[in-house]
Formats: C-alpha cells, structure tokens, sequence
C-alpha cells in the first residue's frame, strides 16, 4: 500500500460516514418524530465529533506529504482532501461539534417559530449559531475576513469582494427589466383546485423525464424542498399546494437538477472527495438550468400544457402561448422560493448582504426582521406581511449556512453560460423539448459538466464546458430576451 493509497483508504470511510450524516439531517426533515429533536441534536454532534477527529487525524498531513496522485483525478483528490484538511484542522473539536448539535436544534426551532410566526421564538437560538459561525469564522480567516472564510466551504477559491463586483453589475439591469416589466399587464394566475396525489404522480413523471434515477433516489415532501446525498443514494424532495401545481411541479424539476448531477458523477468517484458536486454555485447552475431555461422553455410548456390537461382536466387556459406567459409570470410576492425567474436574483442580492453584515458584526440578529423588512420594501415596493413571508422564510441561516445564499446567483450566471453554449451545440434542442423530452440537454449537461465532479475547480468547470469565462453577460441577455418578448417590450 502507498501513501496515496491508505489516504484514500481513509477519504472513503470519511466520506461514507459524512453520507450518514446527511441522512440523518435530511430523515430530520422528513420523517424524523417532532419530540426526536433533542436526541437528534446530540447524534450529529457526536457524529461530527468523529468527522472531524478523523478530517484533523495527524496521519493525513504524513499521507499527504508522502502521496504521489497516479493520474490527473489523484491529483484533484489530493487537492481537495488538503483543503478540507487545512480546513479542519484551524477549527477546534469543541467547536465543530457544537455546531452540529445548535444547528441540529435551531432547525427545528425555526421551523415551529415558522409555523407559529414568533419571530422571537427563533431569535436567541439564531444568535447562538451567528456567534458559532463566526467564531469558526475567525478560525478559518487567520485574521483575513471571516465571510470570505466561511465562503470556501460553498464556492472555493471566490472572494465576497468578486461576487459583489458582479451582483454590482446584475442589479441595474434586472431592476430596469423588472420596472419595465411590472408595468406590463401580467397574465391571471393558475386558479382551481389542483389533486395534491396528482401533482405528486406528475412530478414523479417529470423528474423521470429529466433524468433522475429512482432506482437510487426517492421523492418526499418537506417543508423546504431540498436534495441530499450522492453517488448511489441520492434523494430529493418537494412540497404541494392545491391552489398552486407549479410549486410542486418546478421545485421538483429543480431538485432534479441536483440530484442527477450527483448521480451521473463517474462511478470511478464513488465515495471520494472528487464525487461530488464542484461547488454550491456549479450545483445550483444545473438546478436552475433545468427548472427555468429548459423547464419553462416555449417549447417544453407546451408539451407539458397538454400533459396538466390530461391529468387535471379543464385548466382555464385557452392556448400554449398563454400558457407560457402564466408559467412565466412575473408578480408581487415575498417568498424566494416561489419567486419569478426575473427576480429570483434580488432576493439573493438582499441575502447575501444581510448576511455579511450579521457575520461582520455590523447587524445583529435582533435588528434583523426590521433589517430585512427595510430592505426588502426598498428593493421590491412594499414590506413582509408577516415573519414567515421575511426572515422566517429560509431554512438556511437556523443551519448555519452563511456563504450559501450567493452560490444561488452564482449558479444563475453559471447556468446562463451553459445554456447559451448548449444552444450552440444543440440547435434542434426545442423540438426535443416539444416532445417532452430534456434528453438532449441532460445528456449534454451530463458529458460536459457533471460527470467530472469536483475534478476541476468550480469557474475551471464552466470554462471548460463552455468555452469561455463565467460572465453575467449570457444571464443578462437570455432575461431580456425571454421577458422583453413575454412582455411586448
């Protein structure tokens, strides 16, 4: 056995006791009885107590020291396992594993403080996972600036400093498009009474469609709809409305999009640093690709127009084009997740500062439903009616996910980028997508992108797929584009 050998040896057994650990946090989601919250909280901190004794072991700094990597893929799983491990080792034992036990807590905290909307329920434990995080902040940062610190775990090698830069250059022009917009006359909602076992039968057939593997997923409902796991064991879940099939329908699609990246990574990468996704914002590119530019395609809501009929019945529209238009509706509202694909990406630009304000210091968690509610009225012309349409809305925060909020448009320009390089290489795409049929782009998605894992770094991803630099420009135009015509502009 070689030193590269035993590290590997050692990365798979981390690996397959992290995969543990995510099931236990998504059957927290699911299943798991309400009173098991307390247990729960001190099985993931003991869990993460052993992750991290053996991210920190002595022996992988002698293993990586010795290693020689075979090939280019040993090169990147030496590459990654370094930075995980450099990682690790700057935070202490006590630390990460009260992490994992106030977050465990805090989630369901925040989800009953959600349901009852009692902001102040949620309030004192957020403080305790502001005050962690930043505490494993300034562990990480080595007197550098904490939220890029806690960055790196999301997006490697990207600074706060080059995201604003470019969320700078996005605001102007999707504050234009949106007032230009929401001058417009928008087209009526979706109404009626929509059989919530339908929507799931539908979706099901929908996520099949995109290319997830049921044989190695399985579809849930949650509160919040998420993907979790990798490799052989990935699972996704989804949320329904009576009022509101779409809900179902495209964050279904949108989980989809994570799950079969992590499905279609070269086996050869099973159970190692190098299989998984590159970043959050690479995973997130493939979600919102597969939700939005293929899923709410002309071409495809035509097909699927015809399919909600069959299920449904009369659904109170008259034609494809207006079809189109309801799918794509662009409306008031408060929630990220339900937001039009025009200003999905102001809800991130609001997060991503409130979130670098609460980590410098800048804001604390007590100032932050006014923080919020002040933002948002600037940014979108009116204010939360109450906390679960402001602060209360993301899970992300009460599981201490700061640095997460950004990939979200970070994976939109990704996916703009992927989508204006697969029309290159696929101009008879749309009449695939009017059979019903994303094959075509899966399987470009899959060749290009997904299969390689986190064997290139995130931005080296997208160029190599596309050819060029990530840039906002292909997100910009595809927008104005699509909703200069939607809207007559």
């Amino acid at each position: 056995m070689t030193a590269f050998d035993d590290l590997m040896t050692h990365a798979r057994e981390t690996q397959a006791l992290a995969q543990v650990a995510g099931r236990l946090g998504w059957d927290q989601e699911t299943v798991m009885p309400r009173g098991a919250a307390p247990q729960r909280a001190e099985e993931m901190a003991a869990l993460e107590a052993v992750l991290h004794a053996r991210r920190t072991d002595p022996r992988v700094a002698e293993w990586l020291a010795e290693a020689r990597a075979p090939d280019a893929a040993g090169q990147a799983q030496l590459r990654l396992i370094r930075r995980q491990h450099e990682r690790a080792v700057k935070v202490p034992a006590r630390l990460a594993a009260e992490l994992a036990r106030v977050t465990s807590r805090a989630q369901g905290v925040w989800a009953e403080a959600r349901r009852s909307e009692d902001p102040g329920a949620f309030v004192p434990v957020l403080a305790e996972v502001v005050a962690l995080r930043r505490e494993e902040g300034a562990a990480l940062a080595a007197g550098g600036d904490l939220y890029d610190a806690l960055l790196q775990d999301y997006e490697p090698g990207t600074t706060a400093a080059e995201i604003e830069a470019m969320f700078g250059a996005l605001r102007p022009r999707l504050t234009e498009l949106r007032g230009a917009v929401l001058e417009r006359p928008a087209p009526e909602p979706l109404k009626g009474h929509f059989d919530e076992a339908a929507q799931h039968a539908l979706a099901r057939e929908l996520a099949q469609a995109f290319g997830y593997d049921l044989s190695r997923g399985r579809i849930d409902t949650a509160v919040h709809p998420f993907s979790a796991g990798s490799g052989l064991d990935v699972r996704i879940t989804t949320r329904t409305d009576p009022a509101d099939p779409f809900n179902c329908l495209y964050s279904t699609i949108h989980e989809v999009g994570h799950a079969t990246y992590e499905q279609n990574i070269d086996a050869a990468y099973l159970l190692t640093p190098v299989g998984q996704g590159a970043s959050m914002g690479v995973h997130e590119s493939q979600s919102r690709l597969y939700e939005n530019q293929l899923g709410r395609s002309r071409a495809f809501t035509g097909w699927l127009f015809g399919r909600m009929r069959d299920v449904f019945g009369d659904i109170g529209i008259a034609d494809e084009d207006a079809f189109h238009a309801v799918v794509n509706r662009v409306h008031r509202g408060f929630i990220r997740t339900e937001s039009d694909e025009l200003q999905y990406n102001l809800h991130i630009l609001m997060r991503f500062d409130l979130e670098r304000a609460l980590v410098a210091g800048d804001l604390t968690v007590s100032d932050l439903e006014a923080a919020w509610n002040d933002r948002f009225a600037a940014d979108f012309g009116y204010a939360p009616k109450r906390p679960s349409d402001g602060f209360l809305q993301d899970v992300h925060w009460s599981v201490g996910l700061f640095g997460y909020f950004p990939t979200y448009t970070l994976g939109n320009l990704y996916a703009g980028c992927l989508h204006a390089a697969m029309r290159r290489d696929l101009p008879d795409l749309d009449a695939a997508l009017a059979q019903g049929d994303p094959s075509p782009a899966t399987g470009w998605l899959r060749e290009k992108l997904q299969r390689h894992g986190g064997l290139m770094e995130p931005r080296d991803l997208i160029e190599a797929a596309t050819g060029e630099a990530p840039s906002e420009i292909p997100l910009l135009a595809y927008l104005e584009d699509k909703f200069g015509q939607l809207y007559r502009l």
